[in-house]
């Protein structure tokens, strides 16, 4: 290599060293490009397998599924699912899409991490605009460099802990850019809860924490750290409020919906109005601590009817206590639990099935045997929950609410059509059911 050609290669590698490092200095900001070349950006010319040293590229084995078109001006195509990854460090993440103008109108949909609905069915013309943004919070293990979360088996290999932004794109998508920016001045939405809370990486399962992205603008970003099979008791022994406490800053928000498995709880102090609520008000307190809003959630109810159609309440005094602490402690309140009961009893019993995870053999690879699941949700249901959460949310008047987009209002009584739902199905689907029942 001659002198000039060793300026050259030198000179290159500053430039990509200085827009992937990862934005651990702050506001630093990466954009890859798949048009010309820009000094500012990072060129993709061909389909990029992810690798870890170059610290980003095409994930899951999905680079067969673009095109990296090469005329004038150049960009991404493709109508199948593909993921795109970047190696990052913790934080809330600002994402802009720039699409490409082809002449025509198309929708793309996009995800983040483990099935985080970011944007649904996105109408992409001159008339809409061809830029997207939209946050992503990304998480670690670390609790401030000293501890780490007590992560189960399962999530060790979920997308949403292993140190990368994933972006899942469904649907139609021709892409000139992906720009990403680290944000310090973002709301960030802190999720404590169980498998009804959950960003279920695996198709059919789902929960409303995983659709709640979509509703909410650019300044707000959702840090779900639920895991299925979790009680108020596992959740603080696994560290997980600890790790958010050591993130959180004024004017966050946290909202605690548990019930489930804390009902299963044995001892002699177990029950709603025992270890339940003392946990309940630690939970109040040290997040107030830090300045931060704390919100009560109601569990969901589970599909449950008696021999006459009438809805069965399982959850025993839990949604109670959980109202009785939101009133002692002042806290705002969504009752979700009241809320799901209408929803099932508005359905009946046949058609609620469609909102949880009720499947015959054979719907889904690999799934021999039906999927009869009356505690856990699929897209559609999980998609309905989360609208009740933004209702409660506005009910309630958190300030929250003035960054929700695309919400007219839910009423449980109305469910959205099930017929109408459309869902491009993940790459990754499993018949195990969630820890937790």
């Amino acid at each position: 290599m001659n002198l000039i050609a060793k300026r050259k290669a030198i000179v290159l590698l500053t430039m990509v060293l200085i827009n992937i490092q990862f934005l651990s200095a702050g506001q630093v900001l990466m954009e890859f490009s798949f048009t010309k070349k820009s000094k500012s950006q990072i060129a993709i010319n061909h389909p990029l397998v992810y690798d870890s040293k170059a610290g980003y590229g095409f994930d899951l084995g999905t680079e067969g599924n673009v095109a990296i078109v090469k005329n004038k001006r150049g960009y991404l195509s493709s109508n199948k699912p593909f993921y795109f990854s970047v190696q990052v460090a913790e934080g809330n993440y600002k994402v802009t899409i720039t699409y490409k103008n082809i002449g025509r109108a198309y929708t793309s949909t996009l995800r983040s991490e483990s099935r985080r609905l970011q944007l649904e069915h996105e109408k992409i013309d001159h008339k809409t605009g061809f830029q997207r943004s939209f946050l992503v919070h990304v998480k670690d293990a670390q609790i401030a460099g000293t501890d780490s979360v007590r992560l189960k088996e399962r999530e060790r290999s979920k997308l949403d802990w292993d140190n990368k932004l994933t972006l899942e794109f469904q649907g139609e998508n021709h892409i000139e850019a992906i720009r990403i920016e680290k944000v310090t001045d973002a709301v960030t939405l802190f999720l404590a809860g169980n498998s009804t809370v959950v960003n279920q990486e695996e198709e059919p399962w789902a929960s409303w924490g995983q659709m709640i992205p979509r509703f909410f603008d650019p300044h707000v970003a959702v840090a779900n750290h639920a895991e299925s099979g979790l009680s108020l008791g596992s959740f603080l022994s696994s560290r997980r409020l600890e790790k958010i406490l050591s993130i959180a800053k004024s004017g966050d928000y946290l909202f605690v919906e548990f019930g489930h498995n804390d009902q299963k709880e044995k001892g002699e102090n177990a029950g709603a109005y025992k270890s339940y609520s003392e946990r309940l008000r630690k939970f109040i307190s040290e997040f107030r601590t830090k300045g931060g809003i704390p919100v009560i959630v109601t569990s969901t109810a589970r599909r449950s009817f008696d021999g006459d159609d009438r809805l069965i309440h399982t959850l025993g005094d839990f949604p109670d206590a959980a109202r009785k602490i939101a009133k002692e402690l002042q806290v705002p309140l969504i009752d979700l639990n009241a809320m799901t009961s209408t929803f099932y009893t508005a359905l009946g019993v046949e058609a609620s099935k469609n909102a949880l995870v009720h499947y015959p053999a054979n719907s889904f690879p690999g799934q021999s045997e039906p999927l009869q699941d009356n505690t856990h949700f699929n897209t559609y249901g999980a998609y309905q929950i989360a609208k009740m959460v933004l209702q409660g949310m506005s009910t309630a008047g958190l300030d929250v609410r003035k960054h929700i987009v695309d919400f007219q209002g839910y009423d449980p009584k109305e469910p959205d059509s099930f017929q109408d739902w459309n869902w491009p199905l993940s790459v990754k689907n499993s018949t195990i059911k969630p820890d937790g029942n």
